[in-house]
């Protein structure tokens, strides 16, 4: 019998709560032996939107880009650390561009069975879901979709995770 589960690929948001979906991803990954990969995005869409907003001005939106990839590249170290503690190998990827495209595109291109994304947020309404990026992710990946909640119990899987 072939693993129902070879692939699966997280999306980090760059937030505590984000780790805590890793670590569901972990626990899954170690649980069906598949390959984890850990995509975080920077969001060059909306340091566009700043910019043109006259938010930001030029210098300021490439010191925002910078300090977010490097945030980025803090969380993806965080979470290889966490796999690595668990005996799951994680593979990281630092991608810019718009977060959505970007993830489903990822799901695409790995041909991942999973996409572990956190929980989605309280929409105002019905047009809030075309513009959020959690939203559009889970609606458009092409893939089954783990949304992950209940933070605390997550946090036990893995601690008890061997």
């Amino acid at each position: 019998m072939s693993k129902l589960v070879k692939k699966i690929l997280v999306s980090i948001a760059g937030s505590e709560a984000s780790i805590v979906t890793a670590k569901y991803a972990i626990c899954l990954a170690k649980l069906f032996d598949a390959e984890l990969h850990a995509i975080y995005v920077v969001d060059m869409k909306s340091l566009e939107e700043l910019l043109r907003a006259r938010i930001f001005v030029k210098v300021e939106e490439m010191e925002y880009e910078a300090d977010l990839e490097e945030h980025g590249k803090r969380y993806l170290n965080c979470i290889k650390e966490l796999a690595q503690a668990k005996g799951v190998k994680c593979h990281s990827i630092l991608t810019k561009g718009v977060v959505h495209d970007d993830v489903v595109n990822k799901v695409k291109e790995l041909d991942a069975d999973l996409l572990v994304i956190g929980e989605l947020k309280q929409l105002a309404s019905r047009i809030d879901a075309i513009y959020d990026e959690g939203e559009q992710i889970f609606r458009e990946a092409p893939c089954s979709v783990a949304v992950v909640k209940n933070l605390k119990a997550v946090e036990e899987m893995y601690e008890e995770l061997k």
